[in-house]
C-alpha cells in the first residue's frame, strides 16, 4: 500500500497582531514568543502536517516593514524552497498588501504557494480570527491539484473568507475580519464550509523554471496624492525631491488631474528630467482610462504612464523592483505597461 506523504509547510512569523498579547499594565498589544502562538492553536496538530517555523527576532510591527525585511522573508523562502511544499507568512495587516506585492515581483518563476495571513485580533483572545486564518492558510499551502502540483503557485493573501492575489490586494477595513479585498481581480478561493478554488483565476506558468529571487530594490520612489486646491509651489516641491526616480501619481476618478497649464507644465518638466510617473486612481474600484476625459488625456500627453487597474501598493513596489534591476527610465516605463505577474489588466 502506497504511503501518503505528509505536507511539509514552513511558517515564517514576522510579527503583527496575530502573535501579540495584551500588556496587563499598559493594556497595549506587544509581541510574544512564537512558540506560545502554536500553543494557542492546538488544532494545528489535527492537520497532520509536518510544520516547521522561522521567527523574526524580535518580531516587528508591520508599520516598521521595509524592503530589508522583505529581503529577509525572501531569503527564508529561497533557502528552504526545495525542502517544503508551501510557505505561510504571518504578518501585520497594515503593510501586508505592500509585502505581498513586493514578494510577487521578487520571486521569479515561483511554483509553490506563499500564503500571507494575519489577524485583526490576537490569537490568544477568546474570540479571534487568528486561529481560523492560520489553519486555513496552512490548508491552502498544502493543497494540490489533480496532477499533485501545488494548487496555488503565487504569492497570495488569505483573510477570513477569501484568498486574494497578493499584488491585487488592498486593506479595506481596520475593524472587519474580512479586512482585505481585490477590487479589480476575482478571489483565488472562497472559504466557507470548504475551500473552493477558482482555478481560472490562479497563476500558472507554461514552463517550469528554477526559482530566481531579485533582492535589489530601489526605494527612490514615492507617492504623490492629488487633492483639490493643490498649489504649484507644493507640486513643484514634491516633483523636485532630491534623488527621486519614480512617482506613483494618485489621481481622481478614471485618472484625471487639474487641467491648469502650470500643472501640466510641471508634470511634463519632471518627465523630461527623466522621472518616471505612473498614473493610478484614488478610487478603490476601476482603473485609469486616459481617453475618457480631456484632463486624463492631457496628463497622458505629458508622458505620464497609465497604471490601468494596478493598486497603489503594486505600483510603488513594481517601481522599486524595476529600478532595482538597474534599468534605465525608458525600460522602466516599458515594463510598467506590462503584466509581470498578474498585477494589472491590460
Amino acid at each position: 500500500m502506497k504511503s501518503v506523504r505528509k505536507p511539509h509547510i514552513l511558517i515564517i512569523y514576522t510579527g503583527g497582531t496575530i502573535g501579540m498579547i495584551e500588556n496587563p499594565e499598559t493594556h497595549t498589544l506587544q509581541p510574544f514568543d512564537f512558540t506560545h502562538l502554536i500553543d494557542n492553536v492546538p488544532k494545528i496538530k489535527m492537520l497532520d502536517y509536518k510544520i516547521e517555523n522561522i521567527q523574526f527576532n524580535p518580531p516587528i510591527d508591520s508599520s516598521d516593514m521595509n524592503p530589508r525585511y522583505w529581503m529577509d522573508i525572501a531569503h527564508a523562502i529561497e533557502n528552504n524552497y526545495d525542502h517544503f511544499d508551501g510557505f505561510v507568512v504571518l504578518h501585520g495587516t497594515d503593510t501586508m498588501a505592500y509585502t505581498a506585492s513586493a514578494l510577487s515581483f521578487m520571486f521569479e518563476n515561483l511554483h509553490k504557494p506563499v500564503i500571507i495571513t494575519g489577524s485583526q485580533l490576537p490569537i490568544g483572545e477568546v474570540r479571534t480570527d487568528g486561529e481560523e486564518n492560520l489553519i486555513t492558510a496552512l490548508q491552502i499551502a498544502a493543497a494540490t491539484d489533480i496532477n499533485d502540483a501545488p494548487m496555488v503557485q503565487e504569492v497570495a493573501i488569505l483573510f477570513e473568507n477569501y484568498l486574494w492575489r497578493g499584488n491585487r490586494s488592498t486593506k479595506m477595513s481596520a475593524d472587519n475580519f474580512n479586512a482585505f479585498k481585490s477590487n479589480n481581480y476575482p478571489p483565488l478561493a472562497k472559504i466557507g464550509l470548504g475551500i473552493h478554488f477558482s482555478e481560472d483565476a490562479l497563476m500558472r506558468a507554461v514552463i517550469k523554471r528554477p526559482l530566481k529571487v531579485r533582492y535589489e530594490l530601489d526605494t527612490n520612489v514615492m507617492f504623490l496624492d492629488l487633492n483639490p486646491g493643490i498649489s504649484e509651489e507644493i507640486l513643484r516641491h514634491q516633483l523636485g525631491t532630491p534623488g527621486i526616480k519614480g512617482i506613483v501619481l494618485k489621481t481622481f476618478g478614471a485618472g484625471n488631474a487639474p487641467t491648469a497649464q502650470w500643472f501640466t507644465d510641471a508634470i511634463r518638466e519632471a518627465v523630461d528630467r527623466g522621472i518616471v510617473i505612473v498614473n493610478v486612481t484614488q478610487c478603490v474600484n476601476g482603473g485609469v482610462h486616459t481617453k475618457r476625459y480631456v484632463s486624463g488625456d492631457r496628463l497622458a500627453a505629458t508622458g505620464v504612464i497609465s497604471g490601468h487597474d494596478m493598486t497603489s501598493e503594486a505600483a510603488i513596489t513594481k517601481m522599486m523592483y524595476l529600478f532595482g534591476l538597474g534599468l534605465e527610465a525608458a525600460e522602466v516605463r516599458k515594463y510598467l505597461e506590462c503584466s509581470l505577474c498578474g498585477e494589472v489588466t491590460l
